[in-house]
């Protein structure tokens, strides 16, 4: 499984405008709903916040990477923010969160959900691939960095 099969150009945000957990959260929904992949955004954003409450996503190092299965999707779907402002997220280290992975799976799909969130996990445990995300202009260079990424892991093991 790699992360650009899950995940177009289309449902990257560069520039995110929100800079509370709650709105950048629904602005992400949003980019998956314009683009035909979400049903009901305010269910979803409401199941996403319950999620919160057990702990933030927001694990340091500026990443959060919400998560959530749904009726609502009918696939593994994800959509990427990069905010210059940050995002107060109650990130573990308390600092603002730069890069958003949202990852929404089918209420059933128990398996993908957490391998996705493994080779999300893995792909920004690097500094530097984290570092061309966050200085990426377009999406379409930030997506570009993403199969770059996992291909030079690919290639490692």
């Amino acid at each position: 499984m790699k992360i650009s099969e899950f995940i177009s150009e289309k449902e990257i945000l560069i520039g995110l405008k929100a800079t509370q957990k709650q709105e950048a959260l629904d602005e992400l929904l949003q980019v998956l709903e314009n683009n035909g992949l979400l049903q009901e955004r305010k269910q979803v954003l409401e199941a996403l916040m319950e999620r919160e409450k057990f702990g933030s996503t927001g694990i340091g190092q500026g990443i959060a990477v919400p998560h959530a299965k749904t009726d609502k999707v009918n696939n593994l779907v994800c959509a990427l923010g990069i905010s210059d402002k940050g995002v107060d997220f109650d990130s573990l280290d308390g600092e603002s969160v730069y890069i958003i992975f949202l990852v929404l799976a089918p209420s059933g799909a128990t398996g993908i959900h957490l391998k996705a969130l493994a080779k999300i996990a893995r792909l920004l445990k690097d500094k530097v691939f984290r570092n061309y995300l966050r200085m990426s202009k377009t999406s379409q260079e930030a997506y570009q960095i993403i199969k770059d990424d996992e291909e030079r892991l690919n290639s490692t093991g």
